[in-house]
Order: structure tokens, then sequence, then C-alpha cells
């Protein structure tokens, strides 16, 4: 495909996201479906012409004067691609695949942009109008700094499989990828966010990947599992487990030793465990799914830990899946606040004394955060918050109340918040 083809793709695309509020995946795959003559390299482009236009949708528009998809995609070609004017315009007026030929005011906008210190907050950050309050909570002042870094392209993290091998052979058998240790775990690699034109180096390639000696999980994701603390030989109960990522960092750091529950009010959810469970050469898994009449019985009052990986807003992940924070209304919000308060108490009911819940979100909103654990101790007797991590390199990201607050900015990972609460024996 030529420039212009590409550039109409992605315009297109965004326009069908924002017409027909679509989830961008579904669109990209519409679009890819009828368009067989694209070759990996262009949905490639097309793709992260699409994904950028939405990390940045706001300020791309102010920039432009014009909140379009067509002026969304010029301004993103010219500022974050790094594309001269006359390229840009050359594949808009590419006949007959190009979208048209520039317009003067176009023009004008691309050489002469307005200034996004002008703009309100919200436009700065690129989010929601609607959730600028929660964001000025959670950040003060630097809300709009910590927007733009939601914003921002994605590393591929992965954590080691211990199980199956150790950093020394890890790096490796990623050396093509050019994966690097993260400094905060010693378990934890990085892959540079590609440049979003181009296609990135794909794991399946690796066959230790296929052997089960790491798999994908951000930073944060790894840091909260280690909030369980020492859980060799213990009780867990992985309570929102989903696809499993959290639950095969859990047993890794069992040893196979001990019993790991996993269980998710969805079954299909649970699917993705098995199969990964086996290849990542975890022994020590159940699965509890609710196909099954009273699935978690027998486990009441006897967990050491339960991790709850709460259903949240996914605010945390915005640079991962951009479109979400524009899909995001205060009705679904107040549902995963309902949810979230649902399955803390839910926990309760399987920790033993002494035992700890640790609560997860993937999450920035204090709504999520903070406040629904502050919720759940006035209501509920006998449980105290303990510090959610001792690890040095993580401390200074605490709050005032022990909470373990991360985010693009401050920490270099997805936005997550975790709590401690241990039961009182």
């Amino acid at each position: 495909m030529r420039d212009g083809g590409r550039l109409s793709a992605a315009i297109e695309i965004l326009t069908d996201v924002e017409t027909r509020h679509r989830p961008v995946r579904l669109a990209l795959k519409t679009w890819g479906d009828a368009s067989r003559y694209a070759g990996s390299k262009d949905r490639a482009w097309v793709s992260g012409l699409v994904l950028d236009m939405l990390r940045r949708r706001r300020s791309l528009g102010w920039r432009m004067g014009d909140d379009g998809p067509r002026a969304a995609a010029l301004a993103a070609l010219h500022v974050f691609w790094n594309w001269p004017v006359e390229r840009i315009a050359e594949a808009a007026g590419d006949e007959p695949h190009g979208p048209g030929p520039l317009t003067q005011a176009e023009r004008a906008a691309l050489l002469q942009p307005r200034d996004l210190a002008d703009a309100p907050p919200a436009v700065r950050g690129d989010y929601p109008d609607w959730l600028e309050p929660s964001l000025a909570r959670a950040f003060g002042d630097e809300a709009p700094l910590e927007g733009v870094m939601l914003s921002e392209r994605a590393p591929v993290d992965l954590r080691i499989n211990t199980l199956k091998t150790d950093p020394e052979q890890a790096l490796k058998a990623l050396a093509p990828l050019n994966a690097a240790p993260t400094g905060v775990l010693p378990n934890a690699l990085r892959i540079a966010a590609p440049d979003p034109a181009q296609r990135g180096g794909s794991l399946e390639t690796i066959p230790a990947f296929s052997r089960g000696w790491f798999e994908v999980q951000d930073l944060a994701s790894q840091i909260a599992a280690q909030a369980a603390g020492d859980i060799k030989g213990a009780q867990v109960l992985d309570l929102c487990a989903g696809g499993g990522g959290k639950t095969l960092a859990l047993a890794a750091a069992m040893g196979n030793t001990g019993q790991i529950y996993a269980y998710d009010s969805e079954a299909r959810r649970l699917a993705d465990t098995v199969r990964r469970s086996e290849r990542a050469g975890i022994r020590n898994l159940q699965i509890r799914s609710p196909v099954y009449p009273d699935p978690l019985k027998g486990l009441d009052g006897k967990m050491d830990v339960v991790f709850i990986d709460a259903p949240c807003s996914g605010s945390g992940a915005w640079r991962r899946h951009p479109d979400t924070k524009w899909r995001l209304k205060p009705e679904a919000l107040a549902q995963r606040m309902a949810d979230q308060d649902a399955v803390l108490d839910l926990g309760t009911h399987f920790v033993k004394p002494g035992g700890r819940m640790v609560y997860v979100t993937c999450s920035v909103l204090p709504e999520e955060d903070e406040d629904r654990v502050a919720a759940f101790l006035v209501r509920t007797q006998g449980f105290v918050v303990r510090p959610a991590t001792d690890n040095p390199d993580l401390t200074r990201h605490l709050t005032d109340e022990g909470h373990l607050r991360l985010s693009p900015r401050a920490s270099g990972t997805d936005g997550f918040f975790v709590a401690v609460l241990e039961k009182t024996k």
C-alpha cells in the first residue's frame, strides 16, 4: 500500500471507532478482513497510527483546531511521527488512494499549531473532562503530565518463569529482541516499545517462549503479585484469576509448593489459565470453575492469601488500550465500584486469621482504589492495613496509608494500585 492509502485507512478506522462506539480491536479486524491486499507492514503502520491518534485524541484536535479523525491523523503524523508537512501533503493528495489534498487551514495548523500550554488540563493530559476531578485527586497539579505518560506507547514487559529457567538463560534466549533487565525486580525484563510504523519482533519466534521460560506481564502487575509476600508452602486463592497472568506469577513464587486456587466469575476466562499453567510447568494449581455448584466449597477461613485482582476501569492501562478511556462512562465506573465492593466482601470468607487479602486494580482513579479500601474498613471489622511493599526500590511509591500507587510517570509501569489488608487474629 502507498502512504495515501494507509492514511485513508487510518482515518476510516478511527471514524468507525467513534461513530459506532466500537472497540478499536474490532474496527481494525473489520478493516483487515476487508483489505486482503494489505500486507503485514501495512497493517502494522495503520494500526500504529490509529492507536497513536486515540492516545492523543484531544491534544491533536486542539493543535489543529479541528476534532475530526482526519485532523487527528494529519497531526499525529507531523507531531509524533515527525513527518514534514510536504510529505503529509503528498500522501493526502495521492490520487486515488489518499484522503484528499490538504486545505489551506490544515496546512496552516500543521505549520503553526495551537499552543497546548493554553489548553485545559484534560486536553493537555488527553483524558475526558468528567475524569478531571478524579485524576486531580490522584495526582494534583501533575495530572496532565500523568495523562501524557498514560498516552505514550508502552514497552513489552516479561516475567522470567523461575520454574523453567533463570535470568541469565532468559536474557540469552531473548537477545534477538533486545530485552533488558528492568532493575526493579530480578525476574522482570523489558523490550522497548517498537516504532509505531513497524512490526515489533515476535515473541512466538523465540523457541524458549513456547517452552514456558517467560510470560508477557507488565512490571506493575509483577510488583502487585510480589505484594502477596513469602508464599512458599502457603494456601493462596486468586479470586479474580481472569486469564491467569497473576496466577502464574503467584504459582512461580510458590515454587510449586503449597496450593493455589484460581477462580473467576466467568468460566471462559479460566480457559487460558489452564493452557498457560501447563506450559509454565505449574503443578500446585487447582481451577475452581463457576460451572460447578459451590465452586469455592472447602476454602472458607483457610487461605493464607486471598489475591483480588478486581474488575476495574482499566485506566492504568490506557497506553495499551487507548480507546477504553474514551469509552468509559460514569455509569460503568459506578458499576465497577459496586463490583469491587462485592469481591472484597467475598474475599473475607476465605482468609484465615493472620492471613492477608491483597486488593489490586489496574486503575489510577481513587474511587476504585483507596476509596474502596476505606469503605471496606468502615463496614468490615477485623482487618488492618499493612504496607503494600518493603522493596526499597518501591517504597517511595507508597501512599500515606501504606498503599502502593504506580503510574507510567512515577514508576515507568502501567498504572496500578495495591493494598494489603491483614485479618487480625
